[in-house]
């Protein structure tokens, strides 16, 4: 019964070919046992790959023996490998779980390339799929979460996602195939076994179908996925804006997402796309949307303008009717030019300071991030920093002051650029140069200008004028 159950899985969702070969990732426990088992009886063209990651002992050593002898019984090829887990975790700064799982996923790819595989089968099952779903919830990862674990992803597959524990347990018991129990599964010291020893029986008392029941609504979730997935897409095309190369900000217009049905789905939908974690993001979802709709309404005033988040390399700043997005910044060095010369910055950049008295082969830089000053209105030392509350200049072609917040307000300059301006001042503070903006008019070049500063600000690899 189970093996037929299997085989219709596999007819129905394309799983696998009889033509292929196909390598079953082989633990020794029982879904794996049941897997290679069921494939090999349908006449599938398999071979077995068993990985030692030398985590429990002597019974890392037993489970490497049972797989062997039981192919060899079976009369299926065998690959064995083995890893240092433990070097590996230290080595790269993860958990013990995650190293495995690297280290054997990895395995598998360069294995399945060499034997000619077309796909690697593991085995979970239903129960692992309404596990997985259980702690995607209980993590608050969003409707894609309640997906579970899919049958197939990319070149791995998993045919008895169709099978519950007991009926791969009754499989084996009725062909007479004995399996290795794992001694960590039968501990909660992993979250995914207190769900298995304690949470799904709980739920089987209130439900004796609640697995049946979970797995179909992850089937319906999944089903309705693609529909999902199309609207949200249409969604980031209408509201959703990138601009700028490496410093590149995300630009949401809520307005425009305030007009779809569910917004606030894809608004949390759209942040969890760009990196931001489905807990932050559903915080700002919520807020966000909540503070757009109240909005509406006459008289309220937008209390959230310039709020920041962070979360992880990211950072999200509500900026009046938009939200942006960007990579969290490490703090700028600020940097003092002594001298002419040409300076390398802690960004990485070259700023090159080079005086020279004007002749008549002399004309004005119109490269935004190159500008030639007054050398005569000015004094060193130079300093470089970020645009500060209070600041002023005169910017070129004006012939008073302005606030730079309000030159960059009509620039119509996001918060994360305002935030990222830089300006070049002289020794007595005054702002010689807005960078990549403009210059003060009181230090640009006149007919009668003896002396040129010629300031350049590039990238390092790039070559002076």
């Amino acid at each position: 019964m189970a093996a037929k159950k299997v085989q219709e899985f596999i007819d129905r969702n394309n799983l696998l070919s009889r033509e292929g070969k196909h390598l079953v990732a082989l633990s020794g426990g029982a879904d794996s046992i049941a897997l290679l088992r069921i494939l090999s009886e349908a006449g599938y063209d398999v071979e077995a790959i068993h990985c030692n990651f030398h985590l429990r002992g002597e019974e890392s050593n037993r489970d490497e023996e049972f797989c062997q002898r039981t192919c060899q019984r079976l009369g299926i090829p065998l690959h064995l490998v083995h890893f240092d887990t433990i070097a590996y975790s230290s080595l790269h700064h993860i958990s013990i779980e995650m190293a495995a799982r690297d280290l054997r996923y990895n395995h598998f790819r360069l294995l399945k390339e060499a034997i000619g595989a077309e796909s690697i089968c593991v085995a979970h099952h239903k129960d692992d799929c309404v596990e997985t779903v259980l702690m995607n919830m209980v993590r608050g990862t969003g409707i894609k979460g309640l997906t579970g674990i899919r049958a197939k992803n990319g070149d791995i597959i998993r045919p008895l996602l169709c099978l519950t524990r007991r009926e791969i347990e009754d499989y084996l018991l009725a062909i007479g195939q004995d399996y290795v129990t794992d001694s960590t599964n039968l501990t909660d010291e992993a979250t995914r076994n207190r769900y298995r020893h304690n949470v799904i029986p709980a739920m089987r008392e209130i439900n004796p179908s609640a697995v049946e029941a979970i797995a179909a609504t992850a089937r319906h979730v999944e089903d309705v996925m693609p529909l999902l997935d199309a609207c949200k897409e249409r969604c980031r095309k209408e509201c959703v804006t990138t601009e700028g190369g490496n410093d590149s900000v995300t630009k949401i217009d809520l307005p425009k997402i305030m007009s779809w049905p569910s917004a606030r789905y894809l608004l949390f939908s759209i942040l969890c796309d760009e990196g931001i974690t489905s807990q932050t993001a559903s915080q700002i979802a919520s807020v966000v949307t909540s503070q757009q709709t109240s909005s509406r309404k006459a008289g309220s005033t937008d209390t959230l303008s310039g709020k920041r988040w962070q979360a992880g390399e990211k950072t999200v700043v509500k900026d009046r009717d938009t939200l942006l997005i960007s990579h969290r910044e490490d703090e700028f060095r600020e940097m003092t030019f002594p001298e002419e010369g040409c300076y390398v910055t802690g960004e990485g950049r070259k700023m090159s300071l080079k005086r020279f008295a004007r002749n008549s082969s002399f004309t004005i830089s119109r490269d935004a991030m190159v500008v030639d000053l007054d050398a005569d209105t000015l004094s060193f030392p130079l300093h470089l920093r970020k645009v500060r509350n209070g600041d002023r200049f005169m910017p070129l072609g004006m012939k008073g002051t302005k606030l730079v917040s309000d030159y960059l307000t009509d620039r119509k300059k996001s918060l994360i650029e305002k935030a990222r301006q830089l300006c070049l001042t002289d020794a007595c503070g005054n702002i010689l140069w807005l960078v990549g903006e403009r210059i003060n008019d009181r230090n640009k070049t006149r007919e009668k200008t003896e002396n040129i500063l010629e300031i350049r600000y590039m990238e390092d690899n790039i070559g002076e004028k």
